[in-house]
């Protein structure tokens, strides 16, 4: 896709699922991508590996940082920067979910998953902001969310709420820095088939009972995710910013209502 190639774009989270496969994709393109992970290396090589195996143009970078800890992501951006020279494309994408009823969740285990999901993505963008703005450069930042930041899910309150506030962070960066260029979007996935969705990936009836609810009758893929943010990062959508586009099969169109039952 026009204007990808060259760009030195950050993946973060980018060792399974989703965030590996939009790396994948945007190598494809021709881009300089920055691979981050927490604990699976193995995975991250793994997206390495396969970047290098269809004979990029660049030469992907690992970089470990846990989200939620604000020293190693400047670390992690202090690396990528003094590597790749500076940031073009932000993709915010490492999250992580625990189940656990609401009036049982602890106040730590809460923060805990905000320190990642918003807390860790809002650090990134501060950092990739700081040097679009110091090089008065136009950039892109993407922040996948979720269906879920509109559609609560009980028992994942803290998944929830960071997803919730991940609308308005995409908005509200996106209002602030229009005028200097920079394009700010989101992308929320429905039920895609991630590590992340184990539990009923791995089981067909459960599995059957997920899809059931989504009007296009199946789960997307983590490359379906990367292809609908390569579109974003791309020139073809330099007139896109501040929206979040749901890609779910039409599981937020209040499937229940494909039948008339009210008046």
């Amino acid at each position: 896709m026009k204007g990808i190639e060259d760009k030195r774009i950050l993946v973060t989270g980018a060792s399974s699922g989703i965030g590996q496969a939009i790396a994948i994709r945007l190598a494809a393109e021709g881009a300089q991508v920055g691979i981050n992970y927490f604990r699976s290396r193995e995975g991250a090589e793994a997206t390495m590996n396969e970047i290098q195996s269809a004979d990029s143009r660049h030469s992907p970078i690992l970089l470990p940082a846990d989200l939620a800890d604000e020293s190693a992501v400047d670390s992690m951006f202090d690396q990528f920067l003094e590597t790749m020279g500076g940031i073009d494309i932000l993709i915010n994408n490492a999250a992580w979910q625990a189940e656990c009823s609401s009036h049982e969740t602890s106040r730590s285990d809460f923060e805990a998953i905000l320190a990642t999901n918003l807390m860790g993505a809002f650090h990134c963008a501060q950092r990739t902001l700081s040097n679009l703005r110091q090089e008065s450069r136009p950039g892109v930042i993407i922040n996948i969310s979720s269906v879920h930041e509109i559609i609560p899910k009980p028992g994942f309150i803290g998944y929830s709420a960071s997803k919730g506030g991940m609308q308005n962070l995409t908005r509200t960066l996106a209002l602030e820095y229009a005028p200097h260029g920079i394009r700010v979007n989101g992308v929320a996935p429905g039920a895609t088939i991630t590590p992340i969705n184990r539990a009923w990936i791995d089981d067909p009836k459960a599995r059957a009972e997920v899809e059931s609810h989504i009007p296009m009758g199946r789960s997307g893929t983590p490359e379906e995710m990367a292809g609908l943010t390569a579109y974003l990062c791309s020139d073809e959508a330099s007139y896109i910013t501040g929206q979040t586009i749901f890609i779910d099969g039409g599981l937020t169109l209040y499937p229940e209502f494909g039948t008339n039952w009210s008046s």
